[in-house]
């Protein structure tokens, strides 16, 4: 008896990970599904295209940042009080400790942050070589490479605003809600619970996509650029506003750095919410543009 279910147990156990990844948690495979055309063909050319532009311009703008491993707020930097730096200390014995200070607080981050190896030497390095671009230390290609991704940036983005407006995609799926801010503590306990919409729900984007999306694309977005023109020096001189809107070049470069790692913790969010609500279902949505829909359950299942 005990052989004879071995295989059936092993076998219901894939066809529950196959099903989780084909729909997400809290799926039911003998529910009927529909197809249901959910993304355009802008909307997943951006997508895609902000996915190689973006992985670009954050490792080879930690390549930029490495040069100087350090925040301050204001028009000058003051060395002494840094809002955050990653320093390598001397040890006794003469190898490198990393350390990260943010604000009055210190943390050990050796081989991370501050001093990590390359080619199997010691370095003194604000991100590791595997996180930047190029990985050597070389400032100069580094932006070169972050400033004609930047571009590319800024033109898709462009595109992109434009289409969704022209197409009502801003207005349909992307404009914020009263009913998004007053429901949003609802929503957040029916992602909590991993319950996500179905049905005719599902055809539209929730509360926390439409708030999320809203703020990452309008807001973000346009933010991380205009802070990054401010520390041009020549665009300083053609645009002096710049610097006064944003407090100082230095604080421009603050909210420019909170701003790129903002972009990353959305990322991984965004993927941990994909692979929960059902990885092959919304990628292939991505790239093909079709959905398909659990149709029993109601809204939250």
């Amino acid at each position: 008896m005990t052989i004879a279910s071995e295989p059936a147990d092993g076998y219901a156990v894939r066809s529950r990970i196959l099903n989780f990844l084909k729909y997400g948690a809290n799926s039911n495979p003998a529910d009927p599904r529909v197809p249901f055309y959910r993304h355009p063909i802008f909307v997943r050319v951006a997508h895609w295209t902000n996915v190689i532009v973006l992985t670009v311009m954050l490792m080879s703008g930690l390549q930029i940042f490495n040069a100087h491993s350090a925040l301050y707020w204001g028009y000058q930097s003051d060395f002494n009080h840094p809002l955050l730096s990653m320093v390598a200390m001397q040890n006794d014995d003469g190898s490198l400790k990393g350390v990260t200070q943010i604000g009055p607080w210190q943390f050990d981050t050796t081989g991370w942050l501050g001093a990590s190896q390359v080619n199997g030497q010691w370095a003194v390095r604000g991100f590791p070589a595997w996180a930047t671009i190029p990985g050597p230390q070389w400032l100069a290609l580094g932006r070169l490479w972050h400033f004609f991704f930047a571009w590319l940036f800024v033109a898709n983005g462009a595109i992109f605003a434009s289409l969704a407006v022209y197409r009502g995609h801003f207005r349909r799926d992307l404009k914020p809600k009263v009913s998004d801010i007053t429901g949003l503590p609802a929503e957040i306990a029916h992602h909590a619970k991993l319950q996500f919409p179905k049905g005719e729900a599902a055809k539209t984007y929730n509360g926390i996509q439409r708030l999320t999306y809203f703020t990452v694309i309008f807001i973000i977005g346009p933010l991380i650029v205009l802070t990054g023109l401010t520390m041009s020096p020549t665009l300083d001189s053609a645009f002096p506003f710049l610097p006064w809107l944003f407090g100082g070049r230095q604080s421009a470069r603050t909210i420019h750095f909170l701003c790129a790692f903002s972009f990353v913790l959305f990322f991984i969010v965004h993927i941990v919410m994909v692979v929960l609500s059902g990885t092959w279902n919304n990628v292939r949505a991505m790239i093909t543009g079709t959905y398909e829909i659990e149709q029993a359950g109601g809204r939250h299942g």
